[in-house]
């Protein structure tokens, strides 16, 4: 408690009264005071006044905490930021694949240590499958149990004859837990809801029964869906493998791509001030506890709450309204809030400007910062609810559902309530989403037709794409016969550039008019050949000045070749290019579809009249590339896995976490990218330095002030300036590890293991003896 200090009095025979000097005094700083006060007043009412739903004229989405090393220009390629996380990355890899248990009594003792219980029954039958298959990671499961932990929380209502009293923890009388610390008739109130949200419209069904599996789709009052339970279907193909094994339970699946279950806050009970404590992920599960409603139903066959359930919004609200109540209640999200369109989110997006229009020194701190992960682990929407805007999801047109409810999705955003299962687009094979798939055997390659060489490593003397004879009808599925070719050597070689091709879609239309600001639409204004704005690019080379030879190759790194420990020790120098310049160089990203342009604001006319569209192309027409883009739509992007297993780099901005997330390393299997994606230049400096054509447009005239000389005599080829002395062989070691990643943690196999998991623990939630389901160790 804060002491409140004593007021002075004035040393006087008559303490009450004010000398007159300190009264003219009084008198003389009264003006002042009034106006500094009515000052602090307008900027209260200025703050509370203006919505924090709403983007101040300083809006950026720089939307996650960026590692922030010293200014750029006292750093050489051996403290660059990238330099360092890729080490960290590998070493943190490969302490997590060493410290993996080896025999079925570690891997208990680890579950008890993790989870503070012990496995469920069928664990010693997962093991045995896991250990058969070779499975890598045995013991990373700990965001699966994160997303089942709530539900140990459900008790069910006495009422209704689920337990008696006697059942209870004598010990711990009205609790509602047995002695063992289970949640009393939880199993029932689980299948209750499953049974309630079968009923809603794009949820559907996987059973078992008597170790036979179906999908089932119970009537939704007339409403169509379009996507015909392909979610639910791929789901039943993992389970088919050890069905047999399984009790009959029922799995419903969120036929959508978009997250369907949001609890508010007001239904947890955090332990803690701060919201943590020591405990386990198992009962209970760690910081945060599920409140149930036990206000009891009238009668067995009362009218569930979700029977009345509309599948979309019907202009009633929407997903960031409720979403923003899973917010503690002193968050800046909570405070206010409005969904009225801004004018300011036009003007000031960072996707129209470049970083160096921005104020201050941002031109720094937002497109040289580069981050550790994928926005999921640091975006804080309930801190800066503004950055909502720039996120699809939140104007999904799909209803959500307000209460914990058990649904099975493909992937998960922070605050929602989904239980994440592997995407049918990973499990299933097709021409879209799957490497190496031959539709003519159909059958999965190891190498895709259409897979391209990475060509020459080129440490010392940079990229220069004029060098590739590039056949424009090369399409990687129907004509592979001309792929990228040097002219000089006669290589095959995959081409310096930075591709994405996709459809417009990213989020949908409640409330109506944010099209604009999706992350699919940001990316492609930002990387449009005819940009505005300027744009640092960190390298160690100078720029051409009176002392620099007239040579060519003065702007080449002479020398041994580098191996991949040994960085160059030169200070980083910027070069301030204009963006249009750099994205002509080295960026291919377009529409290839106008999906719901009607969203967009001014229709299709304006939609296209903003973006790049080009024609469609195959996924093998991706592998000629080095880097590959890879963006959220609707929600997760289903091509990561595909990407994965080629021998490009996928460089991945998502704000979603799937089943894998906690499997794989980013800067060691890919590289992660702010939901900004500003940083995306000097990631392409790092590995591939400066393209000769840029080099060419902004350094091709200068001259040597002494002398009056051009810098480059006449007649002479420009050469590229070269990033990290290994920059493309590191590159390179990147696509390398994360195609050996896929082909070893994340192959079909490891999937049915992590569902098999999943369905072991799901079993246990919903028995109505769940100590009967647990592993006797």
């Amino acid at each position: 408690m804060t002491t409140r200090p004593l007021l002075t009095r004035v040393t006087s025979d008559t303490p009450w009264i004010v000398p007159k000097q300190h009264r003219f005094s009084q008198r003389k700083w009264r003006p002042l005071l009034t106006l500094i006060l009515l000052a602090c007043c307008t900027i209260v009412i200025l703050r509370v006044g203006l919505p924090p739903g709403l983007p101040s004229t300083t809006f950026t989405v720089s939307n996650s905490p960026l590692t922030s090393p010293p200014h750029p220009s006292t750093l050489t390629f051996s403290t660059h930021p990238i330099t360092r996380m890729m080490e960290e990355a590998r070493e943190r890899f490969q302490a997590k694949v060493n410290r993996q248990s080896k025999t079925l009594p570690q891997a208990i003792e680890e579950y008890k240590f993790r989870y503070g219980m012990s496995p469920p029954t069928g664990f010693d039958d997962w093991w045995e499958f896991a250990s058969t298959n070779d499975v890598i990671l045995v013991d990373e499961f700990d965001t699966l149990m994160r997303d089942l932990a709530p539900f140990y929380a459900l008790r069910g209502q006495k009422e209704l004859g689920d337990y008696a009293d006697a059942d209870e923890d004598p010990t711990r009388l009205g609790s509602g837990l047995d002695r063992h610390g289970w949640a009393l008739g939880g199993g029932s109130e689980m299948r209750r809801r499953i049974a309630e949200v079968a009923s809603v419209a794009s949820i559907d069904m996987v059973r078992i029964r008597n170790g036979r599996l179906s999908t089932i789709s119970i009537s939704k009052d007339g409403f169509v869906d379009d996507e015909v339970s392909a979610r639910a279907k791929g789901l039943k193909s993992m389970l088919g493998v050890f069905a047999p094994k399984l009790p009959d339970i029922d799995f419903p699946v969120n036929a959508k791509a978009e997250g369907r279950v949001i609890v508010p806050w007001d239904r947890w009970e955090v332990a803690g001030q701060d919201g943590m404590n020591g405990d386990k992920i198992g009962r209970g599960m760690g910081n945060r506890s599920y409140i149930e409603d036990i206000a009891p139903h009238d009668t067995k066959d009362a009218l569930h709450p979700l029977a009345t359930f509309h599948p979309d919004w019907r202009g009633v609200g929407n997903v960031w309204d409720k979403w923003r109540r899973t917010c503690p209640p002193n968050s800046t999200a909570r405070k206010s809030y409005s969904s009225l369109r801004s004018t300011l989110i036009d003007s000031m997006s960072p996707s129209h400007l470049a970083p160096s229009q921005k104020s201050g020194d941002s031109s720094v701190s937002s497109s040289f910062s580069f981050a550790p992960s994928n926005s999921f682990d640091s975006v804080s929407f309930c801190d800066q609810p503004h950055l909502h805007y720039t996120q699809g999801h939140f104007f999904s047109d799909w209803r959500t559902l307000d209460d914990l409810y058990p649904v099975l999705s493909p992937a998960r955003a922070k605050g929602f309530g989904d239980i994440k299962i592997p995407s049918h687009y990973y499990y299933g094979s097709t021409q879209a989403y799957t490497y190496g798939w031959d539709k003519a055997t159909q059958t999965v390659q190891p190498v895709d037709r259409g897979e391209v060489a990475w060509g020459d490593v080129t440490d010392n003397e940079g990229v220069d794409d004029r060098d590739l004879i590039i056949d424009p009808s090369y399409d990687g599925h129907n004509n592979t016969a001309n792929p990228p070719r040097n002219r000089k050597t006669g290589k095959v070689s995959k081409q310096n550039k930075i591709f994405w091709r996709g459809a417009t879609t990213g989020g949908g239309n409640s409330p109506a008019g944010f099209a604009a600001l999706y992350q699919r639409h940001r990316a492609v204004r930002m990387a449009d050949w005819d940009a505005e704005g300027d744009v640092e690019l960190w390298v160690p080379h100078p720029i051409p000045h009176a002392n620099t030879s007239s040579h060519p190759k003065a702007f080449r790194r002479l020398g041994p070749p580098h191996h991949l420990p040994n960085i160059d020790e030169s200070l980083l120098t910027a070069h301030k290019i204009p963006v249009a310049t750099l994205n002509k160089a080295f960026m291919d990203v377009a529409f290839v579809k106008a999906q719901n342009a009607k969203q967009y604001p001014g229709g299709l006319k304006k939609l296209t009249e903003d973006h790049r569209f080009s024609t469609s192309v195959s996924l093998g027409n991706h592998w000629q590339y080095k880097y590959l883009l890879d963006l959220d739509g609707m929600s997760y992007s289903g091509r990561f896995m595909s990407f994965l297993s080629s021998d490009s780099v996928p460089i991945k901005s998502t704000v979603y976490e799937e089943f894998f997330s906690e499997w794989i390393e980013p800067w060691l299997h890919y590289i992660p990218l702010s939901s900004s994606y500003e940083e995306i230049y000097n990631i392409f400096g790092y590995f591939s330095g400066i393209p000769a054509q840029v080099v060419e447009q902004i350094y091709g005239n200068a001259v040597n002030p002494a002398t009056s000389a051009p810098f480059f005599p006449p007649g002479s080829k420009i050469p590229a300036i070269p990033g990290a002395p290994d920059g493309d062989a590191r590159l390179q070691r990147i696509a390398q590890v994360g195609k050996d990643w896929k082909n070893t943690i994340g192959r079909k196999v490891d999937m049915e293991s992590y569902v098999y998991r999943l369905a072991l623990e799901w079993a246990r939630l919903n028995a109505e003896d769940r100590e009967a389901m647990t592993m006797k160790v």
